[in-house]
């Protein structure tokens, strides 16, 4: 559990930002309490709506953050734990629970959108930021409205769409022979919008905070693009296109520092295209959407020193391939004070692999309905939510068969505003993970022993209940939650009477908590032409136990959270401290060599970022030069993510950027 130095500073922290705003209270304004948010009802809907505790990162968050890609931009907002390598592979944690980032995404516990849709992968690196519009992160469960992996939290990263005539191009240099570039811009004129990015990115070898050397962590080239593109026609119906994509080549695998690997590394890339048909009724009281999509998500590890530099030549190669195509169909009714969503999803994997199985496939059509209605005035806002599931996996191979499952999840939930800007919420919610085609399906041999498929397996389900507030007035932005989550069923290993390996649903776990975000902009104080704003979030962990051993659950930090200050003119020129913060956690040491592994103790995590960035041009018809500058782990912090994989010490980057 966390120690008594990090609950005084989250308890410092809080009376300090509550301490500020008592004083500075005037008048109300408008608040982000009217801020539209689309991921928790799959419609447009304001904040004050919701009953789930929602989280906005927004484009000037994201602007202001040295991330260039959802992993890091998580890891400084001090969301969960998580899980990062120097390869390029990161899962994301929030309340206990993660995404995975090897299978498909209906096997994780943490779900991964781009713009409404399954993302098709768990590793967060994979998604870049360059034409992202905001994040919108639903802190626990999300399946009644997603599916499958919606235990922990669903993230929704939502691509911009044009709405100005803009161009902007950058590049700079940094540490580790660090070479970054983009272009992009924004078009919208005559029913036609358009906004996209390009980006370019490479860096060599790093140093750890401890001043070790870590080779093989760099990376040859990384590429991404962001397309979002549409037609709006007869005022109230658009067709859309979105494309996104990212490949990164020879991205070092280094192994532990202690075993460092020094030619191992990784191909990884994903794509996806988004069709999409938007329209409304001229009155707004009927919206429908109807979307197809594909997509592919790959990954390739090679290790010349085994055999040659090119392994999937020869047949004997480490890749795996997902395949993913997968069509929505909603439509939203509002009647007076009620509003009813309903619609269906479908998506199919085909995952190919150069190990066992071969080939499965994944097939999930789900039916889903919400409700919600406004009453007394709009203070008191209830919703209800219904989805079922139907899945149907195959092993083809080798041999295996043919499994069908369905499940059934509910949600309601409830917001109360007795004050113009205080919210008050509560919800009880379902999430599940479904078992994977191994799980269910699988007859094969390995190593000499039977592996077989459960066909009786139930998916692991989860039952959270959570309430907490939301605050805004002025430039004063508060939220308290507490959840508690009950997860069961959760699938395990087991070995049959014959002694073949097969799979059972053994295991129940807790997890409750706290979640706290304050922020303030102290300017308004003093009547400052610039903004100051400090900021503090935390997920604070009261309980996150394994009910059959009495332990705590392994891979969870009991505190996290980001604390700092951004100042800003609001006209390109400002400067942000920010400090991430994870407590240690219990962990398996696989660098042992010993087996089983044994549990030891993953240190504290403590790093700090410093950025900012200087308009030093500007022309009404030339644009506008601004100059950034970025210090990486501020205090030259050794730490890890992960036991074994040390992240970068402290690190540069200078940059500079051309607007239009």
């Amino acid at each position: 559990m966390g120690n008594r130095s990090t609950t005084t500073l989250c308890v410092t922290s809080a009376l300090v930002f509550l301490a500020t705003y008592a004083v500075a209270e005037e008048p109300p304004k408008p608040t982000v309490m009217d801020t539209v948010v689309v991921t928790e009802g799959r419609v447009e809907e304001t904040k004050k709506s919701v009953s789930a505790n929602i989280s906005i990162i927004s484009r000037e968050d994201i602007e202001k953050s040295p991330a260039n890609n959802l992993s890091d931009l998580l890891a400084e907002k001090g969301l969960g734990h998580m899980q990062k390598y120097p390869s390029g592979l990161t899962s994301v944690g929030i309340r206990g629970f993660r995404t995975d980032t090897h299978g498909n995404d209906l096997q994780g516990k943490v779900l991964i959108l781009l713009d409404g849709r399954r993302g098709g992968s768990g590793n967060a690196t994979k998604i870049l930021t360059k034409n992202v519009e905001r994040i919108e992160v639903i802190r626990g469960p999300g399946a009644v409205q997603y599916g499958s992996a919606g235990i922990g939290g669903v993230i929704n990263v939502i691509t911009r769409k044009g709405e100005e005539n803009s161009l902007f191009v950058e590049g700079g240099v940094g540490s580790y022979e660090q070479v970054e570039g983009a272009i992009g811009g924004t078009f919208a004129q005559n029913g036609f919008d358009f906004a996209g990015a390009l980006s370019y990115e490479t860096y060599g070898d790093y140093d750890t905070g401890g001043g070790d050397s870590y080779k093989n962590t760099g990376i040859d080239d990384q590429y991404g693009v962001s397309l979002n593109g549409g037609y709006s026609f007869a005022e109230r119906h658009r067709i859309g296109v979105i494309f996104n994509g990212f490949n990164i080549s020879k991205s070092g695998s280094p192994s532990y520092l202690s075993q460092n690997d020094l030619d191992d590394y990784t191909d990884n890339s994903n794509y996806s295209l988004d069709l999409r048909y938007d329209g409304t009724t001229s009155d707004s009281d009927m919206n429908w959407m109807v979307r197809y999509f594909i997509g592919q998500d790959e990954d390739k590890w090679v290790n010349p020193i085994a055999s040659n530099p090119d392994f999937w030549d020869t047949g004997t190669a480490t890749k795996r391939t997902t395949d993913q195509q997968g069509a929505q169909a909603q439509i939203s009714a509002t009647c007076g004070s009620h509003t009813l969503t309903t619609g269906f999803d479908w998506v199919d994997y085909k995952v190919t692999s150069s190990y066992s199985p071969k080939e499965s496939t994944y097939m999930n059509p789900a039916v889903f309905l919400l409700a919600k209605g406004s009453y007394l005035g709009d203070t008191l806002i209830a919703n209800a939510g219904l989805r079922y599931d139907w899945f149907q996996v195959e092993v083809v191979d080798p041999a295996g068969r043919e499994e069908d499952q369905t499940n059934l999840v509910p949600k309601f939930g409830i917001a109360w505003l007795p004050m113009e800007n205080l919210k008050l919420r509560a919800q009880y919610a379902h999430g599940f993970m479904m078992p994977s085609a191994n799980q269910l399906a699988i007859d094969t041999s390995h190593w000499g022993t039977r592996v077989v498929g459960n066909p009786d397996l139930d998916p692991e389900k989860s039952r959270t209940i959570e309430g907490g507030f939301d605050y805004f007035l002025n430039s004063f932005t508060g939220s308290l939650t507490y959840f508690t989550t009950q997860f069961e069923d959760k699938i395990t290993v087991n070995y049959r009477s014959d002694g073949a390996q097969s799979w059972t649903n053994l295991g129940d776990a807790k997890v409750s908590g706290f979640e706290l975000e304050l922020s303030y902009d102290i300017a308004e104080l003093f009547g400052w032409s610039w903004e100051v704003k400090p900021y503090f979030s935390t997920t604070l962990l009261t309980e996150f136990e394994d009910e059959e051993t009495g332990e705590d659950l392994q891979y969870v930090s009991d505190v996290s959270l980001s604390t700092g200050i951004s100042v800003s003119n609001g006209m390109g020129t400002f400067i942000r401290f920010n400090v991430a913060h994870y407590s240690e956690q219990d962990v398996q040491d696989y660098e042992s060599g010993s087996y089983p592994a044994p549990v030891v103790a993953l240190d504290a995590i403590t790093v700090a970022d410093l950025t900012g960035a200087y308009r030093v041009w500007e022309d009404e018809r030339f644009g506008a030069v601004t100059l950034r500058g970025e210090i990486r782990n501020l205090f030259d912090e050794e730490y890890a993510y992960v036991k074994g994989y040390p992240m970068p010490g402290i690190n540069f980057f200078f940059g500079l950027r051309w607007d239009y």
